[in-house]
């Protein structure tokens, strides 16, 4: 049997801080890093070029810590920094495994991350490289899912994929309600209106000005990043054809 060609030869996946904790009520999980960590290098043995934006709830919520008496501005700053951590340790684990990565940050870092300039993110991911976009924008106010449709339309991605805990965007909270279906696609105008919040609305409107799918799905079920960059139906895709079914 042929070897499967992938239908998507430049990804950029977004991998939220609440992945990275596993188990754990907070922090990094090493096993569950190393584990997305393996889901990254199955992708990239395919010859598909990844970049990666990582959130850092896992260890500061700014916009949490905010509605709790800090200043907003200074709170999503110390987010941003949560989300430097991740990436160092996912960088680890990549490289552990053999593949050749690199850290950029929005936030200028250069003891332990490249400041970000698009030309030299894209030259890393001409050669092979891993790319791991952390410090969100670098601005307040944005969430690190804005900072992943940006990123992802800069780097010529076609497809943005946001690695969760959940297979997929549902009519309800699947953990609560039983009788929660999920959506196999949606437009982008079905999932403002909805109000869903699996991502925020202004980077869902940044994909849709720019006609970049996004296909949301457990990153924590082994082999389904895989499947995705095959092209099977996998989690919920987001796009302007999209339907509710």
């Amino acid at each position: 049997m042929p070897p499967r060609t992938p239908v998507y030869k430049r990804v950029l996946l977004k991998v939220s801080g609440e992945v990275l904790k596993g188990k754990r009520k907070y922090g990094i999980d090493l096993e569950a890093t190393s584990q997305i960590a393996k889901q990254i290098k199955e992708v990239a043995e395919l010859g598909v070029s990844i970049g990666v934006v990582i959130g850092g709830g896992n260890i500061f919520r700014g916009v949490s810590a905010s509605a709790k008496g800090i200043d907003r501005v200074s709170a999503d700053y110390m987010g941003m920094l949560a989300t430097v951590v991740n990436a160092l340790a996912l960088q680890d684990s990549l490289e552990k495994k053999g593949l050749p990565t690199r850290v950029m940050s929005a936030i200028r870092i250069e003891q332990v991350a490249e400041p970000y300039i698009r030309r030299r993110a894209l030259r890393h991911l001409e050669k092979g490289r891993i790319v791991i976009f952390s410090g969100g924008t670098g601005n307040p106010y944005f969430s690190t899912d804005s900072a992943a449709a940006l990123r992802a339309i800069e780097m010529q991605a076609e497809v943005l994929l946001k690695g969760t805990k959940v297979d997929g965007i549902y009519t309800a909270d699947p953990n609560q309600d039983r009788d929660a279906a999920r959506y196999k696609s949606l437009s982008y105008i079905d999932f403002l209106n909805k109000g869903i919040k699996v991502m925020d609305s202004t980077a869902v409107s940044l994909c849709m000005d720019n006609h970049l799918p996004i296909i949301v799905f457990n990153l924590n079920r082994k082999g389904d990043f895989k499947r995705i960059v095959w092209g099977e139906g996998i989690g919920t895709k987001v796009d302007h054809k999209g339907k509710e079914e």
